[in-house]
């Protein structure tokens, strides 16, 4: 099994970043890789449950990818599985998101995400730029 950890520092408070990670509202603004269109999804990771979404690419390509939010730590973690479905909407290898947050002294926040038990390098490879493109979404909304 395969892991994956990214960390960046937001000018935000982590209260500021936990409502841009959680609340449905935010999270379609920065959800999914630059380019990328939600046509279908439940994202609300504000409660336990469950979570999908559909993510259209600039060429019309569809992936849906769903889990379960297992945590909510306000403002400090968010955890939820992850599993990407095939083209018979049959879902794959589940893996494991935890976000968590840190305030800095200047009142920001460092934000870590730790994506594991990703089935290979490759897969960790691809969910690197895939989690970095939505990053950069979402640094613009944060700071």
């Amino acid at each position: 099994m395969a892991e994956l950890k990214l960390e960046r520092v937001f000018k935000a408070s982590p209260v500021t970043v936990f409502d841009f990670i959680t609340k449905g509202e935010h999270l379609v603004k920065w959800w999914g890789p630059e380019g990328t269109k939600l046509p279908d999804h439940a994202l609300d990771f504000t409660k336990l449950g469950p979570w999908h979404s559909v993510m259209q690419n600039s060429e019309g390509g569809k992936n849906k990818v769903s889990g379960q939010v297992t945590h909510i730590d306000p403002p400090n973690s968010l955890g939820f599985t992850w599993a990407w479905h095939d083209e018979n909407d049959k879902r794959g290898v589940e893996s494991h998101v935890q976000l968590s947050l840190q305030a800095t002294t200047d009142g920001g926040t460092i934000f870590r995400l730790h994506h594991q038990e990703l089935p290979s390098e490759e897969m960790a490879g691809r969910h690197n730029q895939g989690w970095t493109s939505s990053l950069r979404k979402l640094e613009r909304l944060a700071n």
